[in-house]
């Protein structure tokens, strides 16, 4: 009988909701609190979006949307130094009665989230279904 072969030790990758955790713990205490909130109101809100996390520049995006691909994103949830924001991708296109939206781009607005009861103010949540209609696979 021919000895065994040694075992090397098996890595494993941290789960998804680690590596969340991680990237979302690198930030300040308030503004980890504000992302966390927000990403949970965002995922009952939007619950068959695909969530693409990525490093894009100076933010933290968790994107949300109808595919695995980033183009066919709906909103970002982004974290920056400065605090939580939400990224309406086809945000020129969206009325805006209240004027909530920020932003001067040809296809992109945001909104500041200091707290996640932002996203469930009556104006925001009239903005998400009208979002998901311009969005060019509507999940």
């Amino acid at each position: 009988m021919s000895p065994k072969p040694p075992t090397t030790p098996r890595t494993t990758a941290p789960s998804p909701a680690r590596q969340m955790a991680s990237f979302i713990g690198k930030f300040d205490p308030s503004v980890a609190k504000v992302l966390r909130a927000c990403r949970a109101t965002l995922q009952k809100r939007l619950p068959t979006a695909v969530e693409l996390v990525y490093d894009n520049y100076n933010f933290f995006v968790i994107g949300y949307c109808s595919t695995p691909k980033a183009s066919d994103c709906i909103v970002s949830l982004t974290g920056s130094s400065n605090g939580v924001g939400l990224c309406f991708i086809h945000g020129a296109s969206l009325p805006d009665p209240k004027g909530l939206l920020m932003g001067s781009g040809k296809q992109t607005r945001f909104i500041r989230l200091p707290s996640a009861a932002v996203l469930k103010t009556a104006d925001v949540e009239a903005l998400l279904p009208q979002t998901v209609l311009l969005s060019k696979r509507p999940g």
